[in-house]
């Protein structure tokens, strides 16, 4: 007797299979239709599609993806790279940390300026590249 529970408790798994039919008969029909009606295509009593408009239309589509130019290129600037950035974020935590201990809290005024000193040389040096190119 199995007194009622909230856990389930494990089954046995059990196998099953469900077989698929196989007809050789009707294989061997449908092989023979198919070889019957490319003859006849070739022989161009049966108007459809030749070997060869279905060779070319399979090389159509091999390498359509690779070769589409829809997809925007990357900009290979090196502030654009979240790698660089990442680095760069982390030697400035670096250098306040050890400017505290060393300098002290007159360090983080001198980062700061150096930090709007850097951004401004490079927004500066953005627009002239900009103004040159339009």
């Amino acid at each position: 007797m199995k007194f009622p529970s909230i856990f389930k408790t494990a089954k046995h798994q059990r196998f099953s299979i469900t077989p698929r039919y196989y007809d050789p008969i009707k294989e061997e029909i449908a092989e023979r239709t198919a070889r019957i009606k490319r003859e006849l295509e070739l022989e161009g009593v049966l108007e459809g599609e030749s070997e060869a408009d279905f060779a070319h239309r399979k090389t159509s589509i091999k390498g359509s993806f690779s070769s589409y130019r829809g997809i925007k290129s990357r900009e290979t600037s090196v502030f654009s790279s979240t790698a660089m950035i990442r680095t760069l974020l982390f030697l400035g935590m670096v250098i306040a940390a050890f400017g505290y201990i060393y300098v002290g809290p007159q360090i983080l005024t001198y980062l700061a300026y150096g930090a709007m000193g850097t951004a401004a040389l490079y927004f500066s040096f953005k627009i002239i590249k900009r103004r040159t190119n339009a």
